[in-house]
């Protein structure tokens, strides 16, 4: 389904995307489409989506450049598809009727801790609380020329820290490359693949870990899952998100900080039992 999705574009876009490839000088850049809107030519877009792609490789917490490169690289076509999986949704359609937010503002961490224990609001300001996050962390989008494109990529990276809550994913690196490993799979975002190669920063039991256990699950699960995208989250807070992930079609993940925790505990133990035979030993 997905290679099906892939390869249908409609005609409107295609002539979306011939009218934003025009090409244009630095010194006659055309004005911006949207508040905020950098219109970039093809040198621009690709000079900076490879600039981007290797400092944050060098520098994942830079999120500046992570955000420039999902848009740099989500353009002329990527993000069209994505458009395209919510415009042939009634809930996604929805969503792009109304533009729906994702801030601090509209999402009120102290209502969300008051809903239900095992409810979707619930559980994403409880990843937040656990893992020190805010829904203001997120960029805003400036390097996408359509309008409403923007806004697809915008609600995406809005959306990604329920992406964690809903899997249970962390935001250490070997947590966020899984949960972009799964997105790729879902949304084919080149960003969320290109993200991958950071399991150069991982240390060899994780890369293990992750090729045995989180990129299976991940593949798996994003390519059967229905479209993350078309979630209308401010809808499903008081919903069980056990309930919510067997709708979607997504099994949770094994708990990557219990793991962690389970392995420290057993190289602590097998240190206290060395250094114990070596005091027996000394004696």
């Amino acid at each position: 389904m997905a290679s099906r999705k892939l390869f249908a574009l409609p005609a409107l876009v295609r002539v979306t995307i011939a009218r934003s490839a025009r090409p244009f000088s630095v010194l006659n850049r055309p004005p911006p489409r949207y508040e905020g809107h950098v219109p970039l030519n093809a040198f621009e877009r690709v000079t900076l989506a490879a600039g981007s792609a290797v400092m944050s490789l060098m520098n994942p917490r830079r999120g500046d450049l992570i955000a420039a490169l999902g848009e740099t690289t989500a353009t002329p076509f990527f993000i069209y598809r994505l458009r395209d999986a919510m415009l042939s949704n009634p809930t996604g359609r929805r969503i792009l009727r109304d533009r729906p937010r994702i801030t601090s503002k509209t999402m009120s961490v102290t209502k969300l801790r008051a809903l239900p224990e095992n409810g979707v609001g619930r559980a994403y300001v409880s990843w937040l609380d656990r893992e020190g996050v805010s829904p203001d962390t997120r960029n805003s989008v400036k390097y996408i020329d359509d309008e409403e494109c923007a806004y697809v990529m915008q609600r995406y990276r809005e959306c990604h820290d329920f992406y964690h809550a809903l899997t249970g994913l962390p935001v250490f690196v070997e947590g966020e490359v899984a949960l972009k490993a799964f997105e790729f799979a879902n949304t084919l975002l080149p960003m969320t693949g290109l993200s991958v190669f950071a399991i150069t920063r991982m240390k060899p039991a994780e890369r293990i870990r992750f090729w045995n256990t989180y990129l299976p699950w991940a593949v798996s699960n994003g390519l059967k899952s229905k479209d993350i995208i078309n979630v209308y989250w401010e809808e499903e807070l008081e919903r069980d998100v056990d309930d919510l992930r067997n709708e979607l079609g997504i099994k949770r993940p094994p708990d990557l900080r219990d793991t962690r925790r389970s392995l420290r505990e057993h190289k602590r133990i097998a240190r206290e039992k060395r250094d114990m035979m070596g005091g027996l030993r000394a004696d």
